[in-house]
């Protein structure tokens, strides 16, 4: 289909991950024209201008296949956007592609919360490489954590449950820790006999760095069989879910209203009962009125919602968006 002119009031939804860029092509009354998929978006490992150059072949395919150069409303929703002034950034040289008439930039933790409530209004808690929470209320309140890694505080992700897991397995073989099935099931993963072969494996590179993200499900299924050592850090990943989700609440004063809190990412998504049983004890405990649900939804549905949201779109064009993506 060749260019024509801009969807009138249309968006372009962005959804950019670590691993992967979901685009969507989105008309003013909720249809969804088009959608492409791109690689992952990480502007501290490889610049921004190389990011957006990366960025721009989704989009490209999307607005062909929708037949437009532009649109109204840019909605995106960015890992690697922590800060607002992050955000600003990103924001100011989107708006330089050309790609719309305003843009708007988020932290992709939004795109899980608004994907997963009906209005703008609820705490999200996303936990897959890294773990962070957002909140918002629909007079444009939000509440957020800098979730930078340790020096804001952080603990949990997938990468950190995968080094909790080592430290706990090394300590466990040379007797420095407290026995733990985990020096046993961490290297036999690998097909390793013992956790100094694994120590050695890992500091020489024979197995690769980016696989230690495989160990996460590894020390889940360890907590499941009752190893101690695996539950408790199961219970800690646990409470700081639950802290951060309260602590959102509290200031976005929503603690004592039902509120959606929705659990997002591939380690609160993927099943874990011991992990999100938990979760649900904890926050019944703290926060009787919230209403717990874990996110299935595509997050780029969230930032089409979130594109809508800024156009005024209503129940009805939000509906008919959400319908694309429930299939």
């Amino acid at each position: 289909m060749g260019l024509t002119s801009p969807v009138p009031a249309g968006v372009l939804a962005i959804d950019a991950g670590n691993s992967k860029t979901d685009v969507a092509v989105v008309s003013a009354a909720g249809e969804v024209l088009a959608t492409a998929r791109g690689g992952g978006f990480r502007p501290p490992a490889v610049g921004v201008t190389a990011a957006l150059d990366a960025l721009a072949e989704p989009v490209a395919r999307a607005f062909a296949d929708a037949g437009v150069a532009a649109v109204s409303h840019v909605s995106a929703c960015l890992a690697n956007a922590d800060l607002p002034v992050e955000e600003e950034q990103l924001a100011t040289a989107l708006k330089a592609r050309g790609w719309g008439a305003s843009v708007e930039v988020r932290n992709d933790t939004f795109a899980v919360l608004r994907a997963g409530v009906a209005e703008p209004r609820g705490v999200a808690v996303v936990c897959g490489a890294g773990i962070n929470c957002v909140g918002m209320r629909p007079d444009g309140r939000t509440a957020r954590f800098p979730a930078i890694g340790r020096i804001s505080g952080d603990w949990g992700g997938g990468w950190g449950l995968a080094e909790e897991a080592l430290w706990f397995a090394a300590r466990a073989e040379d007797g420095r820790g407290e026995p733990t099935a985990l020096a046993r099931t961490l290297p036999g993963h690998f097909g390793l006999p013992t956790m100094y072969a694994l120590i050695e494996a890992l500091h020489l590179e024979h197995v690769d760095h980016d696989r230690r993200h495989e160990l996460t499900p590894v020390l889940f299924a360890t907590a499941a069989e009752g190893d101690a050592v695996a539950r408790a850090i199961v219970a800690r990943l646990a409470e700081e879910v639950t802290v951060m989700a309260t602590v959102a609440l509290t200031r976005l004063d929503l603690l004592d209203e039902e509120t959606p809190v929705l659990l997002g990412g591939s380690v609160l998504t993927a099943g874990h009962a011991l992990l999100n049983d938990a979760v649900r004890d904890l926050l019944t405990a703290r926060a009787p009125k919230a209403d717990v649900r874990v996110v299935t939804a595509s997050p780029v549905l969230g930032a089409a919602l979130l594109g809508l949201d800024r156009l005024g779109a209503g129940a009805q064009e939000r509906e008919r968006a959400r319908g694309y993506w429930k299939g």
